[in-house]
């Protein structure tokens, strides 16, 4: 039996399926093509054994032999870490991609996750409170587009980096925030058409798939 194992939720509502954040663990780890099996914990009630692993009631945590893990960007640092298929090696390409791994969670995914709750819950209605937003984001993927004007990756080569930054980019490409930013929205492309994340979205899909049918 595998060592590693993802914990996410049992079943979601439609809206979030493709975008829960064990995709990015599963995306990784298919990446490294490791070994490892998925658990579930209800989506409702959430009890002390999940606030245990993950403090805010949230998924995903990954267990690897007597580590419990939680946040996705801990989660694909501890990967990255071990193998090179997801981290430079040398020193300089080591720090670069734990750079922009900092950067795609706190730079980018700061304007971008509140953008994006909005734009979900259709309350983007031209507030001050939205048009900040709005401009905030905008400001920091102009910053992006001139990186990625210039690379196909973060880091060199492919990275737990890109994963993070692309699944963030990604979630603003569904509602057409990269429209005027023709690098990050190739970027995203790029990545996402790597077989690795084409079979963990298709694995998400089918695990809350599957509990739909239990539920019937």
């Amino acid at each position: 039996m595998p060592n590693l194992i993802l914990t996410t939720f049992d079943w979601v509502p439609e809206m979030p399926r493709g975008f829960v954040r064990d995709l990015r663990v599963r995306w990784a780890l298919e990446e490294a093509a490791l070994p490892y099996r998925v658990a579930s914990v209800p989506f409702n009630p959430r009890d002390a054994a999940h606030f245990a692993h993950q403090p805010f009631g949230q998924v995903p945590w990954l267990t690897d032999g007597d580590l419990s893990i939680f946040e996705s960007g801990a989660i694909l640092l501890h990967l990255g870490q071990r193998n090179p298929e997801l981290m430079p090696t040398d020193p300089r390409g080591r720090n670069e991609a734990m750079e922009w791994v900092f950067a795609a969670l706190n730079s980018v995914e700061m304007p971008a996750l509140p953008w994006t709750m909005f734009k979900f819950t259709g309350s983007f209605d031209g507030s001050p409170a939205v048009k900040f937003v709005d401009d905030f984001l905008k400001l920091r993927l102009k910053h992006m587009e001139t990186v990625l004007a210039t690379r196909e990756w973060l880091a060199g080569s492919f990275s737990v980096a890109d994963i993070l930054m692309s699944d963030v980019l990604r979630v603003v490409d569904k509602f057409g925030g990269l429209s005027e930013h023709p690098a990050c929205r190739d970027y995203v492309a790029r990545a996402t058409a790597r077989p690795a994340f084409a079979k963990a979205h298709a694995d998400q899909l089918a695990h809350f798939a599957a509990a739909d049918a239990a539920r019937r």
